[in-house]
């Protein structure tokens, strides 16, 4: 009888170790199942925005949250896929598409599915729409508003790429690289013998904008109508003196220290600036509309890109530089001195004044 049972025995094991290589040939990964799931197909994307002054990831602490369109070869739609958890803080952040094998090609936009986003999609893509149909505008709300209104970031991205035939159980992993389409440009007015000044003083504005709307590409669609953009907020900043007029920090001051507005600021939140765009910045007199300067905006800005950044084409340092602050210093009667301006904290002296023209 025990002589029986060992023949049976072996007999059941020889037939499932030979029977184990056909298994395996239906497995992803070589390994022997009883319940087998179908190989995985499609990609992992990470999302990077290193497009920036310091060229290094800032996607995980500015973009908020995140839309993903998916178009096949032929550049028709295939499924939007939105993330809007703080799964996007995690650096170990990655969006999982399941696809078939073939191409395919990837518009991303961050700040677009948030509760208060500054722009929309026009038309919204869906079932039978073309990536070349797409365009992203600013929500006519924020055009020419005054006063101004600080923009939801935006950002951009795009990416065509190929999900092979499964070979193993795991995604093909992709990095798409994103750029920032909005900007902040801080205006500061001081007097040039550091005489106390008021924001209430001046009016400000950019004019000359048409930069509202994208395309697919996220290239500038001109709407033909140059728009005013306005601060989204305007104020002085504060010094503090002693009883001798000497400047003492605001842990030295007591209740008898002199406070007086040394700046003068406003702010914008503008759309994606262009090297060739026509906006000017004007700043008046509020009491006589008279003005005090008028200045090619982005003439101005680039004037760092010379001293620091000469090798970097234009529109480059204009997409990677989205926070700019530049100080004009005024006379006594409160007129500009056109020789000397500083822009994000790097001094710019000029020996013309045709550069404004």
């Amino acid at each position: 009888m025990n002589l029986l049972k060992r023949i049976i025995t072996k007999s059941v094991i020889g037939a499932a170790i030979a029977a184990a290589p056909m298994v395996s040939l239906s497995s992803c990964d070589g390994a022997i199942y009883e319940d087998l799931d179908p190989c995985r197909s499609g990609i992992e994307v990470r999302f990077v925005y290193d497009y920036n002054m310091l060229f290094a990831n800032a996607f995980y602490s500015q973009v908020d949250c995140l839309t993903l369109f998916v178009y096949d070869s032929d550049y028709k739609y295939v499924t939007t896929l939105t993330e809007t958890t703080s799964a996007l803080k995690d650096e170990n952040y990655r969006m999982a598409l399941k696809l078939d094998p073939g191409e395919y090609h990837l518009l991303a936009y961050g700040g677009m599915q948030c509760d208060k986003p500054s722009f929309h999609f026009s038309p919204i893509p869906g079932a039978g729409s073309e990536m070349n149909s797409l365009t992203v505008a600013m929500n006519t709300n924020c055009i020419g508003a005054n006063p101004g209104v600080k923009l939801h970031s935006l950002y951009y991205g795009e990416l065509t790429v190929t999900v092979p035939e499964p070979e193993s159980n795991t995604y093909t992993t992709a990095t798409l690289p994103m750029m920032c389409d909005t900007h902040n440009v801080r205006v500061l007015l001081q007097h040039v013998n550091g005489n106390p000044i008021s924001s209430d003083d001046f009016d400000f504005a950019i004019t000359g904008a048409d930069n509202f709307m994208f395309d697919y590409a996220n290239n500038i669609l001109p709407l033909g109508q140059d728009t005013d953009v306005y601060p989204w907020v305007k104020g002085d900043e504060n010094a503090k003196y002693d009883s001798y007029g000497n400047l003492i920090a605001d842990d030295d001051a007591d209740d008898d220290a002199t406070v007086a507005p040394i700046a003068a600021f406003a702010e914008f939140s503008t759309s994606r600036l262009y090297a060739n765009a026509p906006m000017r910045l004007e700043i008046s007199n509020h009491a006589s509309g008279e003005p005090v300067l008028s200045v090619p905006l982005i003439r101005c800005l680039l004037l760092l890109k010379s001293e620091k950044y000469a090798s970097m084409p234009s529109q480059e340092y204009l997409d990677r530089e989205s926070e700019w602050n530049v100080i004009f210093f005024l006379d006594s009667n409160n007129n500009w001195i056109d020789t000397k301006i500083v822009i994000n904290g790097w001094v710019v002296r000029l020996n013309t004044t045709d550069l404004w023209n």
